[in-house]
């Protein structure tokens, strides 16, 4: 008993240890964030909160007015999310529950965009989102991340483990495919697409060469751009308020992942909920 007690402990100091180590970045930034710019270029550096944090906040806030700029970004990561996920449901959807010419071929070429990451296509998007006169909208920063063949693989694997019992008996019920999607399938899914929320917002929020490319007015930049600008202003030098505006930029998706932390873990158990 004595040593399974030993074991515990040393256990969870040593993830004690791992945490503090993983998150050692975030919360020098926390401390960065309330110094001033003499206490966050003394040596040795102090590791202790300094005495500046309100005036550091206020001045990342409203130097670049990074409030508009997280308005512009939450609004395109829901914008992405609701295109991406509805249109990788109904793609996966039609992979897995549906017989058809050319299916294992269109899902092959599905798959090859994987190959095909944003900056790589980037010229080529750009000219098409300039023909469409979209420079500098919410739908030229949206569209573009609405066809994820990474959302539509992990949805298919997930449908895939959804008894085909349930099918039948849909049919038998008599349900449409499309009455069968909405009534059964997806709430079995639930989790699955409470963890694509999360990475997707977080994917999208972290975004910052296409939003660079995308626009020209400081009224439609996002939160990267922002925190670019911090650096490019008269607090270059001051990493206090730079820091401050980086932890102000984690709150959203540190929140969406507070909310939605239970269908995130269990998201990807790939196995039928109850």
């Amino acid at each position: 008993m004595r040593q399974t007690t030993i074991k515990t402990a040393g256990l969870h100091l040593l993830l004690i240890l791992c945490i503090l180590i993983i998150s050692m970045p975030v919360i020098l930034a926390l401390i960065i964030s309330t110094q001033t710019e003499a206490q966050v270029l003394s040596y040795p550096p102090g590791l202790v909160p300094g005495s500046n944090a309100v005036h550091n906040y206020v001045t990342a806030w409203t130097s670049v007015d990074l409030g508009r700029m997280m308005l512009n970004s939450t609004i395109i990561a829901f914008g992405v999310i609701i295109g991406k996920i509805s249109m990788s449901l109904l793609a996966a959807f039609a992979f897995t529950h549906f017989n058809f010419k050319g299916k294992k071929l269109l899902f092959g070429l599905v798959l090859v965009t994987l190959l095909l990451p944003v900056p790589v296509r980037i010229v080529a998007l750009f000219d098409i989102i300039r023909r469409l006169h979209w420079i500098d909208t919410y739908a030229g920063l949206m569209v573009p991340f609405w066809a994820s063949a990474t959302s539509i693989f992990i949805l298919i694997q997930r449908f895939r483990t959804v008894p085909s019992e349930l099918v039948d008996a849909s049919k038998i019920d008599g349900c449409t495919p499309m009455q069968y999607f909405f009534k059964v399938l997806l709430p079995l899914i639930r989790s699955t697409l409470g963890a694509l929320v999360v990475i997707n917002f977080i994917y999208i929020w972290n975004q910052y060469l296409w939003p660079l490319m995308a626009t020209n007015t400081k009224e439609m930049r996002v939160v990267q751009i922002g925190i670019k600008m911090l650096m490019s202003t008269e607090s270059s030098n001051n990493w206090g308020v730079i820091m401050a505006g980086v932890i102000i930029t984690m709150i959203p998706p540190l929140l969406i992942f507070i909310v939605m932390q239970e269908s995130f873990m269990k998201g990807f158990a790939l196995q039928s909920e109850k």
